[in-house]
């Protein structure tokens, strides 16, 4: 929350998308090494797609945003209920 109130600050917007995707996968990372081994999997796809993020125009932020936290979660979702029943 803190970088991002200082990026919008400062007029550094383009790299919050990127850096949402990326910090979020490394929560899920880390909670997930407790957890089944689809989880840790899962945080390091929002990290690959928030650094692919970082690297593309700032005007596709919001598509990697819905690709990331609406479409990895409904495939990883539907993966853990499949697999794991839910």
């Amino acid at each position: 929350m803190l970088l991002t109130a200082l990026q919008l600050r400062t007029g550094v917007v383009g790299a919050i998308p990127g850096e949402w995707l990326l910090l979020y996968g490394t929560g899920v990372v880390t909670g997930g090494a407790f957890s089944i081994r689809v989880v840790p999997l899962m945080g390091l796809c929002f990290m690959v797609l928030g650094a692919v993020a970082l690297f593309c125009p700032w005007s596709w932020g919001n598509i990697f945003l819905a690709a990331g936290f609406g479409g990895l979660h409904i495939i990883f979702g539907a993966v853990i209920a499949r697999n794991y029943g839910g």
